[in-house]
């Protein structure tokens, strides 16, 4: 079982390979540590004791007691210095192996596709990458530690044993005082089989409660909007209940694990004193073996714990791999070839797609937008006009059908090139927590002061950014939240502005502006869409008077396409749509 399980380990041992040296020294230390203590103390105690109480020897001299006696600080310095060069090297493994881990948890998240994130809640991907990983690392380094350091304790305990029982009385006494070891191994294989439920349960059910702990945090405004404190306490109660519970089943038969042990090896002891009892045998003899029998339980318990956990690990692993060996669609080909300066051409030839099986968002779509128009997508609420326009930064891959791009199939193309000729501003822009200017800077790392403060402008931000204290040097907090959302909506179109790539998504970029505001700004757009093809996804209507095509969806298809006037005259659901914003505004 335990065989099988390290087994299922053995790929993410690689995490071990770049600290063979720490690790071979640190399993070194272990190695002797544990030989100390199953062989050397047994044997400090045959080789002392004797000395010590024996009642008819000749006196010793005071070299000779204290060659004797200084057995005992020698096996314990050894055991001490080796025990404690074992732990640290292995924790100091552990920390880079745990670093490592995140490392590569992180790195595939920010390369798999968007749909997985939106079938995975941001608390249960946190609990994986924190909790999961951390346990990830406890069982690689415990295994790789106790797998040779407890059975090299084991050994020497069972080899001392098996000396001593030998010289006295022979292969009798070897068996009388080993048998009960085997034993051992039956409540090892029954608290395992319990555990192995229990150990992905508790995983799931700790992300369960990371997911409240995320949820709440980032909507604690709609909280106290809407007097939700006592429903998500007990929301946080119930799941943390339900953790608990599973934390404790674990716990209860993980510590049985050390008693059942301790009492077989009780019942192992009681057995050979009585078998020394009938063969007589002596004090100092029986004391050694009773000594090292007791040590080789040590090591039986420890490899107990590594089956517990190993099944901790295993729960940690399944859920890590849900992660790590997802399938990453959206890559680069083989053969993609590198993409300068777009024109911005984009034909849309029979694009199907959708996010699961019989839902269809787009079918069978066909359109040309040539370079340099200003194209609004309207239509009724999914109606698949954000599927379309995220379909052009390749977000998602059409099922069916193929986007391209000036000419070029969009799988053909480098995806850093093509996302290079994209800038995009969407309805809720998010900002990181770092200072204005590194926020506007990512839409061109390259670009100088000058021209990002001149993108400020054109986005109408540079006043405000001006009237803070520290300028463009002003945090603005986890998502901006110091910012309002006009202010935050003005950075993501002074980023737009900073890009000044190609092709432009906009996705209501206006929308938390107030009417001066908003005046301003469409100016200021009038004059950034000039020579570039921008996707306009429209929610209003007032957004979309200078596009030179409007495309109309409904239910996943193109209902028409045309400018404002023909689109009115001939065609019932823009008018409708457009008829019913107009009576009310």
């Amino acid at each position: 079982m335990a065989g099988r399980m390290i087994q299922r380990f053995r790929p993410y041992f690689k995490y071990l390979q770049p600290h063979r040296g720490l690790l071979s020294f640190a399993i070194l230390c272990g190695i002797l540590a544990g030989v100390a203590s199953g062989f050397g103390l047994p044997y400090m105690v045959k080789k002392v004791f004797p000395v010590i109480f024996a009642k008819d020897a000749l006196p010793l001299t005071p070299w000779e007691l204290t060659k004797v006696t200084l057995w005992i600080p020698a096996v314990f310095l050894v055991r001490g210095v080796a025990t404690y060069l074992n732990t640290y090297f292995i924790q100091l493994v552990g920390t880079q192996v745990l670093e490592t881990i995140r490392l590569d948890f992180f790195r595939k998240l920010q390369v798999l596709p968007l749909s997985f994130f939106q079938k995975n809640s941001t608390g249960d991907l946190l609990s994986r990458g924190l909790a999961d990983a951390n346990q990830l690392q406890v069982t690689l380094t415990t295994v790789a530690n106790e797998i040779v350091r407890s059975p090299a304790s084991l050994i020497g305990s069972i080899g001392i044993v098996a000396w001593i029982a030998y010289e006295e009385q022979g292969v009798a006494l070897v068996l009388v005082t080993l048998a009960v070891v085997p034993l051992s191994v039956l409540p090892i294989r029954y608290v395992g089989k319990k555990l192995i439920k229990r150990a992905g349960q508790i995983q799931a059910e700790l992300g369960g409660v990371t997911s409240i702990f995320s949820e709440n945090l980032s909507a604690t405004k709609e909280v106290r909007a809407f007097n939700l404190e006592e429903r998500e306490l007990a929301r946080f109660g119930r799941a943390s209940q339900t953790l608990i519970r599973a934390q404790m089943k674990f716990v209860k038969y993980e510590k049985a694990l050390t008693p059942l042990i301790e009492i077989i090896s009780a019942v192992g002891i009681a057995f050979t004193l009585l078998y020394a009892y009938k063969v007589h045998l002596s004090q100092e003899t029986f004391i050694t073996l009773i000594t090292a029998l007791y040590a080789s339980y040590e090591p039986i318990k420890k490899l107990g714990s590594l089956n517990n956990e190993l099944k901790r690990g295993l729960g940690a692993l399944d859920r890590l791999e849900e992660v790590l060996q997802t399938h990453v669609a959206i890559v680069d080909s083989p053969d993609a070839r590198p993409l300068g300066r777009a024109h911005g051409a984009l034909t849309f030839e029979n694009v199907s797609f959708s996010y699961q099986a019989g839902e269809i968002v787009l079918n069978q779509v066909s359109v040309q937008i040539p370079a340099g128009t200003v194209c609004a997508l309207v239509g009724p609420s999914g109606a698949g006009k954000s599927t379309f326009a995220n379909l052009v930064p390749r977000f998602f891959d059409p099922v069916g059908g193929r986007v391209l791009l000036d000419g070029h199939d969009l799988h053909s193309l480098r995806l850093a090139d093509l996302r290079r000729n994209i800038a995009i501003v969407s309805q809720d822009p998010v900002l990181f927590n770092d200072t204005i200017y590194e926020n506007l800077l990512i839409a061109r790392p390259e670009a100088t002061r000058e021209e990002l403060e001149a993108a400020a402008r054109a986005a109408y931000a540079h006043e405000f950014i001006l009237s803070f204290p520290a300028g463009y040097d002003t945090v603005v907090g986890e998502r901006g939240a110091r910012l309002s959302g006009g202010q935050k909506q003005r950075l993501a179109l002074a980023r737009a502005f900073l890009r000044n790539a190609p092709i432009l998504i906009l996705d209501e970029a206006t929308s938390a502006l107030d009417s001066d505001s908003e005046a301003a700004i469409q100016a200021a757009l009038k004059q950034l869409v000039v020579g570039k093809t921008v996707l306009i996804i429209a929610h209003r209507f007032s957004t979309i008077r200078d596009a030179t095509k409007i495309i109309v969806f409904d239910a996943g298809e193109i209902a028409a396409i045309g400018s404002h006037a023909e689109l009115y005259a001939a065609n019932p659901l823009y008018r409708s749509l457009y008829d019913r914003q107009t009576a009310s505004a």
